[in-house]
C-alpha cells in the first residue's frame, strides 16, 4: 500500500507562485509514475501533470505548460510542484496520486492512478 500527502498549498495573488510537495510513505514510489489533478469548484477533476519514475518523461496539461514543473526526489520519496505565474482559474484542490510500479507511460486519466491524497487547496485571487 502507498500513502500520499500533500502540501504547500494555500492563498496567493494571481501572478505568484507556490511550490506543492507530495510526500509519499508505505511502499517506496521510486518505481512508481506520479501524477498531479486538480478539481474546481463545480468541475470534474483535470489531469495538471505527470512524471514517470525515472524523472525522464513529464507530461503536462496545455493550460498549465510553461507555467507549471513537475520534479520528483526519489531519495525522498517526494514529488513536486512548482507553479509560477498563477491565474485565478488555476484555484482547486489539488491532489497527488501515484501510478505503479513501473507501468508504461504518464496518462492523464484517473483511472490509469492507484493511489491518492487527501488534496492540498490552492486559491489565486486578482
Amino acid at each position: 500500500q502507498v500513502q500520499v500527502v500533500e502540501s504547500g498549498g494555500g492563498l496567493v495573488q494571481a501572478g505568484g507562485s507556490l511550490r506543492l510537495s507530495c510526500a509519499s510513505s508505505g511502499r517506496t514510489v521510486s518505481s512508481y509514475t506520479m501524477g498531479w489533478f486538480r478539481q474546481a469548484p463545480g468541475k470534474d477533476r483535470e489531469f495538471v501533470a505527470g512524471i514517470n519514475w525515472s524523472g525522464g518523461i513529464t507530461n503536462y496539461a496545455d493550460s498549465v505548460k510553461g507555467r507549471f514543473a513537475i520534479t520528483r526526489d526519489n531519495a525522498k520519496n517526494t514529488v513536486y510542484l512548482q507553479m509560477i505565474s498563477l491565474k485565478p482559474e488555476d484555484t482547486a484542490v489539488y491532489y497527488c496520486a501515484a501510478r505503479g510500479p513501473l507501468r508504461v507511460g504518464v496518462p492523464m486519466t484517473e483511472s490509469a492512478y492507484d493511489f491518492w491524497g487527501q488534496g492540498t487547496q490552492v486559491t489565486v485571487s486578482l
